[in-house]
C-alpha cells in the first residue's frame, strides 16, 4: 500500500520518515516507553534509524503494518507513534501506540487511535481492531477505553517482551461501535441466545 496521511482537528498521522529518527530516539529514552512497549531497551540511535528507515517503510510496502508518526498540526512536534498491524485472521488488525512523555495527558493518543480505527474499518476493510497491553499498563488501557474499546479479558502469557512472557489485558473495537458498517455480518452472542 502507498503510505497515506490521516488528519484530526489537532493532529497529523503521517508515515515515519528518516528525518524522524532524532525525535523517535529522544522519545524512546523514556523509561515508561521502554518498560511497557516492545521497543528495545536500552534504545539506541541505530534502533531509531532502523525503525524510521526500514521497519516502517517495509510494513507499508508489504501491507503487514502501517506505522504513523503522530504529530501536532500546529508546529509538527512528534507526540507519539501509532501502528496498525494485520493479524492472521482476515479483517482483524491490532493497534499499538506510545506517547512521548511531554505530550501525555492531552488526549492526543486517544484522538489518533479513534482516527486510525475509522481508517482501518473504512479503508482496510477491517471488521475487528484489537488492543492489548501488558497487565498493569493503566495509561494504555485508559486510552483504549476512551477510544471506545470494550475490554474482553486477560491473556496468560499473551505477550513476549524483551525475552519474558507477560500477561496481557485485551480489548476490541468493532465498526458498529463507531456507527460504521462492517464488511461481514456480525451476530453477537446475546442475539443468538434469545428465544
Amino acid at each position: 500500500m502507498e503510505p497515506i496521511t490521516l488528519t484530526t482537528d489537532r493532529l497529523l498521522l503521517r508515515p515515519f520518515a528518516p528525518g524522524d529518527a532524532d525525535d523517535v530516539y529522544a522519545a524512546c529514552q523514556d523509561r515508561d516507553i521502554q518498560r511497557w512497549t516492545v521497543v528495545p531497551s536500552p534504545y539506541s540511535r541505530t534502533d531509531a534509524e532502523l525503525f524510521t528507515r526500514q521497519f516502517c517503510p517495509d510494513g507499508w510496502q508489504d501491507d503487514s503494518m502501517y506505522n504513523f508518526a503522530v504529530v501536532l498540526r500546529d508546529g509538527g512536534a512528534l507526540t507519539g507513534a501509532l501502528g496498525i498491524n494485520r493479524r492472521n485472521q482476515p479483517g482483524t488488525y491490532e493497534v499499538g501506540f506510545w506517547t512521548a512523555g511531554e505530550h501525555r495527558g492531552h488526549g492526543y493518543t486517544t484522538e489518533a487511535v479513534r482516527r486510525a480505527a475509522r481508517w482501518t474499518f473504512t479503508s482496510l476493510g477491517g471488521d475487528r481492531l484489537e488492543w492489548r497491553a501488558e497487565t498493569g499498563n493503566v495509561p494504555s488501557r485508559a486510552v483504549a477505553l476512551r477510544a471506545g474499546f470494550r475490554m474482553e479479558g486477560d491473556q496468560r502469557s499473551g505477550l513476549l517482551n524483551k525475552g519474558v512472557r507477560r500477561d496481557t489485558w485485551t480489548g476490541a473495537l468493532l465498526p458498529c461501535d463507531l456507527g460504521l458498517p462492517g464488511t461481514c455480518a456480525y451476530l453477537p452472542a446475546v442475539a443468538r441466545t434469545r428465544p
